[in-house]
């Protein structure tokens, strides 16, 4: 007759795997995905090294789930701040305000989900994930234009120079608040007024409200 699991065994099983992704993460989160291995996992999460590989058979993989999981956050978190109330450029600018304020406030996790090298399973997660932020940002463009709220472009191509810009004017800035330990608030401002200029929306006149005004 063949082993089948009980349910509390599949329900430990889970457990002990969610408590090592948490582990992995909290590690990138304070020395990116360099310091990410499994003895240093099995240290964290103090298990032994054969209940990490039990779980992970290499760091490759490893890494690439702890990337996929913490994208998965971060682009559902812009997806639901473009869905607020309020103007094509507001809208955009409170969402451009969350990828930005989201990334300066976990700095070294933000660096190792943008730019830092890694292993090519990583990179092929991080295409993907570039791809489902775009995909945000077609949609957000492709109903402004029906609406002629923006003027008509090809918001597949637009939607992934947004992103580009996005990731790549956070660079910088990142490695900066890695050493003074503080986000630089300018940036946030100069990338809103980019993104805004770049879709042809109208700017409006005064500050445009970002997420966390009142």
């Amino acid at each position: 007759m063949a082993y089948r699991e009980t349910t509390r065994i599949k329900e430990r099983k889970a457990a002990q795997q969610l408590a090592l992704l948490r582990a992995a993460e909290a590690l990138v989160r304070e020395h990116g995905f360099a310091g990410l291995t499994i003895q240093a996992l099995a240290t964290r999460a103090g298990v032994g090294v054969g209940t990490v590989y039990r779980y992970y058979r290499a760091k490759d993989v490893l890494a690439a789930e702890v990337f996929r999981l913490a994208t998965e956050r971060e682009v559902a978190a812009v997806s639901a701040a473009i869905e607020c109330e309020g103007t094509v450029a507001a809208r955009l600018c409170v969402a451009v305000e969350v990828f930005a304020r989201r990334a300066m406030q976990a700095p070294q996790l933000a660096w190792a989900l943008i730019a830092e090298p890694a292993d090519p399973a990583v990179d092929a997660v991080r295409l993907t994930y570039r791809q489902a932020y775009a995909d945000v940002f077609e949609v957000f463009i492709e109903d402004a234009v029906l609406s002629q709220a923006l003027p008509e472009q090809n918001a597949k191509v637009v939607a992934a120079a947004l992103v580009g810009a996005m990731a790549e004017a956070l660079v910088g800035p990142l490695a900066g608040t890695l050493v003074a330990n503080r986000p630089d608030e300018h940036v946030i401002e100069q990338l809103q007024q980019f993104c805004v200029r770049a879709i042809g929306a109208v700017v409006e006149v005064g500050p445009i409200r970002g997420a966390n005004d009142e």
